[in-house]
């Protein structure tokens, strides 16, 4: 085909529609070619000005594939418009022309390798074989179909991805409910390995003639039960029962061996005979060497269940309250400091008597500090022990502590003890 110059569209995509069919492009090509070409000589139309059309055939070698060259030229114009987002984006974009080089059909190829008569050269356009009565109506219809085969195949593929997407995400929320069954299945195992643990961590209550012993503990996080909140309580030789309060620093596995070395070494020292007021300087003492960074408040108490004599030391721990048998309650406030604080101990020992019918409650600052108040915690303590002081002992802890926290804004470890004389003479 020789140079043409067109000033109108329908004359231009009969040309270029034809020319595809003559080189037997696939039907989707010569569409996209029709719709790049039309694109871009539209404007140049509307502006008033012609442009010319050339096609050649490229290559044939045996070391270059055949290509067809199609050039749009507007001599007129400062410039063509961008050409890059076009149906068919265009290869050599310039200025004032804009060529497409398509590559021939397998068919085309070779009637170029067998040395068979070209099908165009510059400048040139030679017709394929294929004489069969063609029309534009017939042209665009083709074209349509191809777009409508197409556009099927599209939605068949999608259509296909999308069960499969469906399928993956089916087998992946059933990989994810799985992992979080077995998640769960290894919290709950980890959490009662750990609560099983922290039980054979804390005593029984010992069996003392003339006193009643409960306990409670609740830990801040059920699924990690383990805490420094600990106690120790036993019968020392001459038939008074001590017990050991502490609170350690932090949470987790560490706080309890922290609480679970000081209540070893307030034992061993108890049970040396160690005066009470010494304990707390001495237990310092023996444990910062091997745990510089321990830190834990501690509360000892001596019930002689004969006589109803109450000894407290004290190290920076809460006081212990007594609610009396007629219903007067007081805290029994006695000044010293923990383990690990500067000068550890307590100041002096506290000396009252529990009678008959008394209740004593030993805590940690979980019980009254829920609210983040420690004040308003002491006031609501005092009255929810007298609430259920004339209850079983066995029941008096955990009640006190279900009343304590009807509201919690600061989780802690919680520990609550409850001794009351119920045999000893005033």
């Amino acid at each position: 085909m020789t140079d043409s110059v067109f000033r109108t569209l329908p004359p231009l995509r009969r040309t270029v529609r034809r020319l595809a069919r003559e080189y037997r492009l696939p039907v989707e090509t010569r569409a996209r070619l029709v719709l790049s070409v039309a694109d871009l000589a539209d404007g140049e139309f509307r502006a008033g000005r012609p442009v010319v059309l050339d096609s050649a055939r490229e290559g044939g070698t045996q070391t270059e594939s055949p290509v067809l060259a199609v050039t749009l030229r507007s001599p007129g114009a400062t410039g063509l418009p961008a050409a890059t987002d076009l149906p068919l984006p265009a290869t050599e974009p310039s200025p004032d022309a804009v060529t497409w080089r398509i590559p021939l059909p397998p068919t085309q190829a070779r009637r170029a390798d067998s040395g068979g008569p070209p099908a165009g050269s510059a400048g040139r356009c030679a017709p394929g074989p294929d004489r069969t009565p063609w029309t534009r109506t017939r042209a665009v219809e083709e074209e349509l179909r191809a777009a409508f085969a197409r556009t099927d195949g599209l939605i068949a593929e999608h259509r296909r991805l999308k069960h499969e997407l469906a399928e993956t995400n089916a087998g992946v929320l059933a990989l994810y409910v799985q992992l979080e069954e077995r998640d769960e299945q290894l919290r709950r195992t980890h959490s009662q390995i750990l609560q099983d643990l922290e039980e054979a961590l804390r005593p029984l209550p010992p069996a003392v003639d003339g006193l009643e012993l409960a306990v409670h503990y609740a830990p801040a996080d059920p699924d990690a039960p383990a805490g420094g909140d600990l106690y120790d309580w036993f019968a020392l030789p001459d038939g008074t029962l001590h017990i050991t309060v502490v609170d350690a620093l932090g949470h987790g596995v560490r706080s309890t061996r922290s609480a679970l070395n000081v209540t070893h070494a307030v034992r061993t020292l108890a049970l040396e005979g160690h005066p009470l007021q010494s304990i707390l300087a001495r237990t310092h003492e023996i444990l910062m060497p091997l745990d510089p960074d321990l830190m834990a408040t501690v509360l000892l108490a001596r019930l002689d269940p004969a006589t109803g004599e109450l000894r407290l030391a004290n190290g920076s721990h809460p006081p212990a309250l007594l609610v009396r048998a007629d219903g007067t309650a007081q805290y029994l406030e006695v000044r010293g400091r923990g383990i690990g604080f500067p000068f550890p101990g307590s100041e002096r020992v506290l000396r009252t008597r529990v009678g008959p019918d008394d209740l004593l409650i030993l805590y940690t600052d979980g019980l009254t500090e829920s609210r983040r108040d420690p004040c308003e915690g002491e006031i609501r303590l005092v009255e929810a022990s007298r609430r259920h002081a004339p209850g079983p002992l066995a029941d008096i802890p955990g009640s006190i502590a279900a009343d304590m926290h009807t509201v919690v804004l600061h989780p802690d470890d919680t520990l609550v003890l409850a001794v009351r004389g119920s045999g000893v003479t005033p």
